[in-house]
């Protein structure tokens, strides 16, 4: 067989124009002697995905994009932020971006490095390329969408061009990303040439079967322990769910969806207070018509106060106060809003309302509560576990609680059974290699992916040592786990054990003071391979852990501020420091 001619990269012709040749060349070269077979004119329309995602669903939705626009017959990579070395936006033509927005407004932990390069000064101008933004977000926050639109602003200011405007989705968002898609899909076949009629729905989307975030599994809460002792000042709860007969399963590292219930009490206090009959009917957000009642404890949110909702109220209520305050600064507002809710908003400043109707039409769907999961499938075939601090406190002379996490412990609906479904966290996984180490860090309820680890670790006798962090304010009444963590130390599960106990001593201890006193160690296990996790609070916990790691590798690895931040960063693009943070 003889080889056919290749017209070289170093040609004087465009990656599609070489492409094209090489297939004409192809054709007029075959073996046979037979007519030239048909030769595609273009190469296909190239339109990298990429996503900043920090809980998966911005992963979710642009590996699905990417997976349709393919079988459309785009060459579609999907592409996460943090590969943004892969890909340069100056040699791009197309590119969509699906974000969410994590903490006050900041980048997904993948998305760091990339908008920081993005945000620099001398980045280059973006002039060939289109682009379109979805951005994920939460209503509840002041800066709502904050790193899409962040996104959206700097590509334009560098000169990129919107195929359509970005859409904003809040955390009901499949509906409006699939409109979004719809649309840009259309605007893209456009320009590769044909009529944006075909690319409307550019592949079949797969049926969901079995159970889902929209048909939920009614599991049965077949566990509700107090971890905690009863002279404790926190009420931290194991629970555990039979997931008999669901055909559901389940890795370590992924996230259990729970679909709450209102408390009852606040359902009729607000209804009395706007003077509805509870018997009205009105329609859901899933478009089912329910007496009002009923309706505020299953289907909407009654106790959230945002910025967006307080605004929405001010246009039904005649209190100057409240315009006043929104006229104001962002300050003003988000102090109102910390330790209020909707009922003290109906209270402070009352508003008048048609009907029932037009009340709910200005409340946001009530949506379920996400929840790292504190089983290992191995170690309890049909359950799931999780452990759940029980929120309850007192603010502007209202006593007060979690949504969920009282549902949970106080009220799970009368056949005991609590709408539930799975949610893969691939950014959250324990390594392949089972001979490699594992730094586990999860003060208080960020213990819990760690019992799944661990358990995951025994059951399938994984070689690799195993470190854990743990903190909480007093051993005597909060060492969660106890007796199972010690039971696992001892047998050689668990190598090394750290406690840091806050509110036994002089001075507060926390898990970072235990890991810059164990730096040497830490240092030692980072250069033989060990992959590091972290769980829990984002605000602080999370923040002091990670300059703790820093610190140590400047102190014990000799490293300079910049070396440092430079090997923290490759921990992190090599899957070796992973954050499930909140």
């Amino acid at each position: 067989m003889s080889t056919l001619p290749v017209i070289p990269a170093s040609a004087p012709f465009t990656e599609e124009q070489r492409l094209w040749l090489n297939g004409y060349i192809a054709g007029l070269i075959s073996n046979d002697g037979s007519a030239p077979a048909p030769v595609s004119s273009k190469p296909k329309l190239r339109v990298p995905v990429l996503y900043a995602s920090q809980s998966g669903n911005s992963e979710g939705l642009a590996e699905d994009f990417a997976e349709q626009l393919s079988a459309a017959g785009f060459d579609a990579p999907c592409l996460s932020t943090e590969d943004h070395e892969e890909i340069d936006l100056t040699k791009e033509k197309h590119l969509l971006l699906v974000s969410s927005t994590w903490g006050e407004g900041d980048p997904p932990d993948n998305a760091v490095e990339f908008w920081e390069k993005l945000q620099s000064d001398d980045h280059p101008k973006l002039e060939n390329l289109t682009y379109s933004v979805l951005a994920l977000g939460d209503t509840n926050y002041l800066d709502f969408c904050a790193q899409g639109k962040a996104f959206d602003e700097r590509l334009t200011a560098l000169g990129a061009t919107a195929i359509t405007p970005r859409v904003d989705c809040d955390t009901d968002f499949e509906e409006p990303a699939a409109e979004w898609f719809a649309t840009v899909s259309g605007k893209l076949k456009e320009l590769d040439g044909g009529p944006a009629d075909e690319a409307a729905a550019p592949a079949a989307k797969k049926e969901e079967s079995g159970y889902s975030k929209k048909n939920p599994f009614r599991a049965l809460l077949k566990t509700n322990l107090e971890l905690n002792a009863s002279d404790s000042a926190r009420d931290t709860r194991h629970f555990e769910f039979d997931l008999t007969d669901s055909g559901l399963s389940y890795e370590v590292g992924d996230v259990l969806g729970v679909y709450p219930k209102n408390d009852p009490g606040m359902a009729d206090e607000l209804i009395e207070l706007l003077g509805f009959d509870p018997k009205t009917v009105v329609a859901t957000p899933d478009k089912e018509e329910k007496p009002l009642r009923q309706a505020l404890i299953e289907d909407f949110d009654i106790r959230t106060l945002s910025a967006k909702g307080m605004t929405d109220w001010s246009e039904k209520s005649e209190s100057e106060a409240l315009k006043e305050l929104l006229a104001g600064d962002k300050q003003a507002i988000e102090d109102y809003i910390w330790g209020r809710e909707l009922i003290d908003l109906a209270t402070d400043h009352p508003a008048t309302f048609a009907d029932a109707t037009e009340f709910v039409g200005q409340l946001r769907k009530l949506g379920p509560r996400l929840y790292s999961i504190s089983s290992s499938p191995k170690a309890h075939p049909d359950e799931v576990h999780l452990t759940v601090a029980k929120v309850t406190y007192e603010s502007h002379g209202r006593e007060r609680g979690g949504v969920c996490s009282t549902y949970l412990s106080d009220r799970v609906n009368g056949d005991g059974t609590v709408p539930v479904f799975f949610q893969p966290a691939a950014h959250f996984k324990l390594p392949t290699d089972l001979a490699t180490d594992v730094i586990m860090c999860g003060p208080g309820t960020g213990i819990a992916p760690f019992r799944a680890f661990l358990e995951e670790r025994e059951a399938t006798e994984a070689g690799g040592r195993n470190w854990l962090f743990f903190g909480n304010p007093h051993e005597s009444t909060d060492f969660l786990y106890k007796e199972q963590l010690l039971q696992q130390k001892e047998e050689g599960v668990l190598n090394r054990l750290d406690l840091a106990w806050s509110r036994d001593g002089d001075q507060k201890v926390y898990v970072q003071n235990k890991m810059l006193e164990a730096g040497a160690e830490l240092w030692e296990w980072f250069q033989k391979g060990a992959h590091f996790y972290i769980c829990g609070d984002a605000k602080r916990m999370a923040k002091d852990v990670d300059q703790a790691l820093h610190t140590i590798a400047e102190q014990h690895g000799g490293l300079s501020e910049d070396e440092a931040k430079d090997f923290i960063n490759q921990l992190k693009k090599d899957k070796r420091y992973q954050r499930d943070v909140y």
